[in-house]
């Protein structure tokens, strides 16, 4: 999947504690879809998912 970032406005785990980036991931929600990325490594590359594939990991989660 394919996305334009110029626009991504990307927000922080909010478990990340104390500014620690060790174990964090930046999520921005666009139109397209939700891009992921490390936020340690911001420039090593994004991941990419369709809104209703995002929803249904997050579902996944609650769920157990």
């Amino acid at each position: 999947m394919s996305m334009d970032l110029t626009k991504a406005r990307w927000r922080k785990s909010s478990r990340s504690v104390g500014g620690n980036d060790a174990a964090c991931v930046e999520v921005a929600f666009l139109e397209e879809g939700v891009a992921v990325r490390d936020s340690k490594s911001p420039d090593t590359g994004v991941l990419a998912f369709p809104v209703d594939s995002w929803r249904r990991f997050l579902t996944s989660l609650d769920d157990g």
